[in-house]
Parts: C-alpha cells; structure tokens; sequence
C-alpha cells in the first residue's frame, strides 16, 4: 500500500543519458563507478542508488534517466558526473520486493491509487512526453551479495506537486 512522506533535501552524484528501453544499461551500468569515485574520495554512500526519471516517452522508446548514489554532504562533480540534490517535499512511496520488472504493475498500481486519492504529482506533460520533478527507483539490494534478481528490494518514491 503506498505511503506519503515528507523528505528533506538529499544531495548525490550522478550521471545522465538518454536511453530506450532496451538501452538502460547505458546509464544503470555506471552506477558501480559512482561508488567507486566516492570510494576513492573516502566517501561513503548515504543511501541506496537509484535512478532519477527526469522525463518518459514511452511511445516514442526515449527516456533521459540519472543514475545516482546519495552522499550526506554536498560533493564537486567531475567530467561527466555531476553533483546535485534532489528537491524536499512530499513523496508517494511503495516498497517492491521481486525482479525489476515487477515494478510496472506496481507503478501503475501506485498511478491508479493516487489518481483516486485526488493527488497531483511533480509532473508536467507536454506532447505525450511526461517531465517529471523528482520519480526515482531505488535499488535496495547489493547485486554482489544477492545476484539473484527476483530478491531485489526496491524503493519507488514519486514527489507530489
């Protein structure tokens, strides 16, 4: 059952691309690397990785997605890596225990649910392109420990408007 809560401003690193459906290894693959910048920084993540969906067009196979990992201070991007925050406020929440791709019919359990509810999200859409101000995924379980993708926990957190 989803939740609304209420998160203060987090700060991260992340990288950017505009993939398709089939090409989300472009940027989910650099989330190892993220881990390691801040390693080699002595710094250590403060909270699970995720991924930043900043806009969806799902007709056209054309999404722009962030990979990013939490640190509790702000950082210095560098080359493509940037440093950033995501924006406070309130977010629906729903945990998803299973594979990855278990999340669409969560997502639209969860769209279903808040569209009853009479929410409105951080969401603009214009020519069936949905924009988005802060939808993330956020990957709970370390692969290296349980490489067995059907264990997966996964956080989805969707900033209302």
């Amino acid at each position: 059952m989803p939740k609304i809560l209420e998160f203060p401003e987090r700060h991260y690193i992340g990288v950017r691309a505009t993939i398709t459906m089939t090409t989300f290894g472009i940027v989910g693959d650099r989330i190892g690397e993220l881990i390691g910048r801040l390693a080699a920084r002595g710094v250590a993540p403060a909270g699970a990785p995720f991924f930043r969906y900043e806009s969806i067009d799902m007709p056209g196979d054309r999404l722009v997605v962030q990979a990013g990992v939490p640190v509790a201070e702000p950082m210095e991007g560098e080359d493509d890596v940037f440093a950033a925050t995501l924006p406070a406020g309130r977010y629906v929440t729903v945990s998803h225990h299973g594979h990855p791709d278990g999340l669409f019919e969560v997502i639209d359990a969860m769209l279903k649910w808040a569209e009853k509810e009479g929410l409105t999200w951080d969401m603009t859409s214009e020519d069936g392109v949905e924009h988005w101000g802060c939808r993330l995924e956020l990957y709970n379980t370390n692969p290296q420990v349980e490489p067995d993708m059907n264990n997966w926990d996964t956080d989805l957190q969707f900033r209302l408007a």
